[in-house]
């Protein structure tokens, strides 16, 4: 995976220091990876993106190889915020030369992803997000049917290291379930060695501590107030979580007015599960005139 490219670490004034992986040459374009993988899951899409953009694959931080500020406390979710997270990313493209961006994320990297367009629109020039609706609007309409499909939503936002722990006994069987045949087995191995880690099982578990606290509340704040004014892609998959929700692109439109996108026949890996239709779409998003 990734022949060629080069590999970056970028420390960022706030102290994080952030994989990337970056080739290609054209207009730049930021790749956010989801739960529980790390930028490997591009592996399908990446390569031929770069053949028209400058691509920049990073790991989330905490995530892979890329690591939080040091002495960062145990119970600092804040660090772990998607505002955190998207200033790490406005850092690296910078130090790479990038004032604007284009940035597609996935999963948790699609939630830093529309945060970084929310809190720096002046150098987002497209948006796409795939698999997700914003996190306010998720736990507001949370009820039984979505607690019990997405319960490790509830289980790693869980105080102290409790769910640390009980990962620790058999990560795969945790992470890995429900999931047999999707990920390619190079992928696969980066995430293993990613997630056998305990330190990135805990920025794991703080990323999702977050998402319950200082994501919803940021959501909360700028509910009505700002709003996503980028060409913005929506994507998710008919067979996945989002596969149940009638509005997805209504809901997105309260964030982002112009918001075009579509299903397509998957779960919620996109980018593994249908390289194609997610490069085609992504492809279409950046030839789409800029803000």
């Amino acid at each position: 995976m990734f022949d060629g490219w080069a590999t970056i670490d970028v420390t960022t004034p706030a102290g994080a220091r952030i994989r990337v992986r970056t080739a290609g040459s054209g207009p730049p374009l930021l790749l956010l990876h989801g739960y529980p993988q790390t930028s490997a899951m591009w592996h399908l899409v990446a390569p031929e993106l770069a053949r028209e953009h400058t691509v920049v694959a990073a790991d989330l931080r905490g995530y892979g190889d890329s690591v939080p500020p040091p002495g960062t406390a145990a119970d600092d979710v804040a660090a772990f915020g998607k505002r955190a997270m998207a200033a790490d990313q406005v850092a690296v493209m910078a130090a790479l030369g990038f004032g604007e961006f284009a940035v597609a994320g996935h999963d948790r990297g699609a939630r830093c992803a529309y945060r970084l367009a929310l809190d720096h629109p002046e150098v987002v020039t497209a948006l796409a997000v795939l698999d997700i609706l914003p996190t306010a609007d998720v736990f507001a309409g949370v009820d039984a049917a979505f607690a019990r499909s997405a319960w490790h939503w509830f289980f790693l936002a869980q105080p102290g290291d409790l769910p640390e722990r009980l990962i620790a006994a058999d990560p795969d069987a945790f992470f890995l379930r429900g999931t047999d045949g999707v990920f390619a087995p190079e992928a696969l191995a980066a995430y293993r060695a990613a997630y056998r880690r305990p330190e990135v099982v805990h920025a794991m578990c703080q990323d999702y501590r977050a998402g319950a606290t200082v994501d919803v509340a940021y959501d909360e704040a700028d509910r009505g107030r700002r709003r996503i004014a980028c060409p913005t892609l929506v994507l998710w998959g008919s067979r996945g979580p989002l596969g149940r929700v009638p509005d997805v692109l209504d809901g997105w439109r309260q964030w982002a007015p112009a918001a075009t996108g579509r299903s397509l026949d998957c779960g919620h890996y996109l980018a593994e599960e249908r390289p194609a239709e997610t490069l085609a779409a992504l492809r279409d998003l950046l030839r789409s005139p800029r803000r």
